[in-house]
């Protein structure tokens, strides 16, 4: 598994009964056609969509976050940068948790200093610009991989609902 595989996964997910391309997620996410490929077929090696390449496997899916995640893409926040607020900062956790100390990814056209969290793709903030749902799809990722107990059962409980 790659980082993108989960943002491609999302991206799906994000889309609920919409049907949708290979061609049309590489265009929304600005990941190649390729890519996308071999992340889905990546994706249905490990159980995460379904052979046939359409259908999540949304507990699957849930369950690699909740358990998997921040060990497979681990995150420090780092310098105070301009961004795009993620996680606690950014919806739906940003309704529920005040926090005066916002993670951002790093996005030259972002609004909000804070401190940088590298997303799972370097095209993630451009892509959730286009799509809220989308938005906070990676956002709620981000809480699992930086955020403290209180934000990840928070994400958890939220993405069980999205998802299932």
């Amino acid at each position: 598994m790659r980082p993108h595989d989960i943002v491609i996964l999302l991206k799906i997910a994000a889309k609920r009964d919409t049907p949708w391309l290979m061609k049309d997620l590489a265009t929304e996410l600005g990941i190649s056609g390729s890519e996308v490929s071999e992340s889905l077929h990546r994706s249905s090696l490990a159980g995460l969509i379904a052979k046939d390449k359409k259908r999540l496997m949304k507990l699957s899916i849930l369950d690699f976050l909740e358990h998997g995640l921040r060990y497979v893409y681990p995150q420090q926040p780092g310098a105070k940068v301009r961004g795009l607020p993620t996680s606690h900062a950014a919806p739906p956790l940003s309704q529920e948790i005040l926090s005066e100390e916002p993670y951002v990814w790093p996005y030259g056209e972002g609004t909000v200093r804070g401190e940088s969290i590298e997303p799972l793709h370097p095209k993630v903030p451009e892509a959730c610009l286009k799509d809220p749902e989308f938005y906070e799809y990676m956002a709620l990722c981000d809480a699992l991989r930086v955020g403290r107990t209180r934000e990840k059962n928070k994400a958890i409980e939220i993405l069980r609902k999205k998802l299932c």
